[in-house]
């Protein structure tokens, strides 16, 4: 017989819904206290990871939080935030109200699912995971074998940070425009990626998978990226950053015992997704946020937690300590871009990436960052790139793949400008062998050597 202190986990989550039900999210937009900023204001009731969902309606409508202040002791949560475009604009229209309350009511009432590793196909794309070692090339070779398969790539992210990689990509199959759902087909498809992953060594840790449902890129980054430091925890980056660099993120984890709250305290170098990422890691390390102070207003960007673990107890370990302050500092270095921005607007055909991918490696351009979208029949690309030695790209190597590509579709944007008000040396008229050639002919070799492609004498 249960005692009577006992409550099971589905009454919970009934009173839970209930409460949602009769106390639904209210949601606020206020364009009149301040001139410069919108202010947003939103009551609910607190469940774990509430906050979260509020800061990834922001992310994803690229708003720009400049303050915020949050609270949710207890059963309820009270936040405001005052947000712009990411034009510096304030907010023109009540869309971001009906989305965010939208998003709260979703989270509340709908059951919680885990996402299994093994291979299912999404409503309208198969969703394709990767991590492994970064190197130049990969994203291209990737591509090919991707476009080889058949598969035709809709939408892609890639995220790279100290020498590993994270890549999300969404593909369809080319000839039915439908997702991909034939088990043999998809096992060969996660098999090739996982050759390519490895590269020539079979020691390196690749993990592959095909994912059930459609899930927030940037968290799921976030997600397969501190899954993947576990097992490189030697792989760092304190030789390329000393103590005193200035956009290196001070983060402080410590205790304030007469509340039983571990406070953070993070001053790092302001970017439009701080806040987002920032909680996206506390939240997925399982720890609940009661109070926050956030100020971005400025290029260095102050933030304060105060947090628990989800019993209810401070951080009372140094090394968890220690792990959250690291986590939180490679959250957030690892969307910092590097490199030229490349902007690629023009008309989506199945091959395009590989096509476009192809041509930087040629030039020896590796791929620190990307994201691939398709609106309607357009391809919208962005990439950030630097040279296969990770040094900044050469005007005159830009100038020479925009004019391969096309300079009305390829526009640079960003710390290009720089590059280009230097005078270039003079163009070589005769062919001589570059460091992505070099790269090209290894790619070629290894893709013919899992039976892509054929070298061609």
């Amino acid at each position: 017989m249960l005692g009577c202190g006992y409550i099971s986990r589905e009454v919970a989550d009934e009173y839970e819904k209930l409460v949602i039900r009769m106390n639904p999210p209210r949601v606020t937009m206020d364009n009149t206290s301040s001139s410069e900023v919108t202010v947003v204001q939103v009551d609910s009731a607190n469940r774990q990871g509430s906050l979260l969902e509020v800061v990834q309606v922001f992310s994803d409508m690229k708003l720009n939080i400049k303050k915020a202040y949050i609270t949710s002791d207890g059963r309820w949560f009270m936040d405001v935030f005052h947000v712009v475009h990411e034009d510096g604009n304030k907010l023109s229209d009540i869309e971001v109200v009906a989305k965010i309350e939208e998003s709260l009511e979703a989270r509340a009432l709908r059951h919680r699912s885990i996402s299994s590793v093994g291979i299912q196909a999404a409503a309208k794309h198969t969703t394709i995971e990767l991590a492994g070692r970064d190197r130049p090339g990969l994203l291209s070779d990737i591509s090919a074998v991707l476009t080889d398969l058949k598969c035709n790539v809709v939408a892609s992210e890639a995220w790279t940070h100290n020498s590993r990689m994270a890549l999300l990509i969404y593909v369809t199959d080319v000839a039915t425009g439908k997702p991909i759902d034939d088990l043999k087909r998809l096992s060969e498809i996660k098999h090739l990626l996982g050759y390519v992953l490895k590269g020539n060594t079979d020691k390196e840790i690749a993990r592959t998978a095909i994912c059930m449902e459609p899930t927030h890129s940037g968290r799921r980054l976030h997600q397969m990226m501190f899954a993947d430091q576990q097992y490189h925890e030697g792989d760092t980056d304190q030789g390329k950053e000393g103590a005193g660099d200035e956009n290196r993120p001070l983060v402080t984890v410590e205790n304030w015992e007469q509340k039983e709250y571990t406070v953070i305290n993070i001053r790092s170098k302001n970017h439009p997704n701080l806040v987002f990422d920032t909680v996206c890691t506390i939240t997925d390390m399982q720890y609940v946020i009661f109070h926050a102070t956030i100020n971005a207003e400025g290029p260095q960007a102050y933030q304060e937690y105060y947090i628990a673990k989800s019993d209810g107890c401070a951080v009372n370990s140094e090394g968890e300590r220690k792990l959250l302050a690291h986590c939180l500092e490679t959250a957030i270095k690892r969307r910092t871009t590097e490199g030229i921005r490349l902007e690629l607007c023009c008309q989506d055909r199945a091959g395009l990436l590989s096509d476009i991918t192809r041509i930087f490696r040629e030039y020896g351009l590796s791929v620190t960052q990307a994201q691939v979208t398709t609106i309607g029949s357009q391809a919208v690309n962005t990439f950030y790139v630097m040279d296969a030695s990770g040094n900044p790209v050469q005007c005159h190597t830009i100038d020479a793949v925009r004019s391969h590509i096309g300079q009305t579709i390829l526009h640079v944007n960003g710390t290009a400008t720089a590059a280009a008000g230097r005078s270039c040396p003079p163009k070589h008229n005769g062919r001589r062998l570059a460091l992505g050639d070099l790269f090209r002919f290894s790619s070629q070799k290894f893709l013919h050597n899992l039976g892509l492609i054929k070298l061609q004498s």
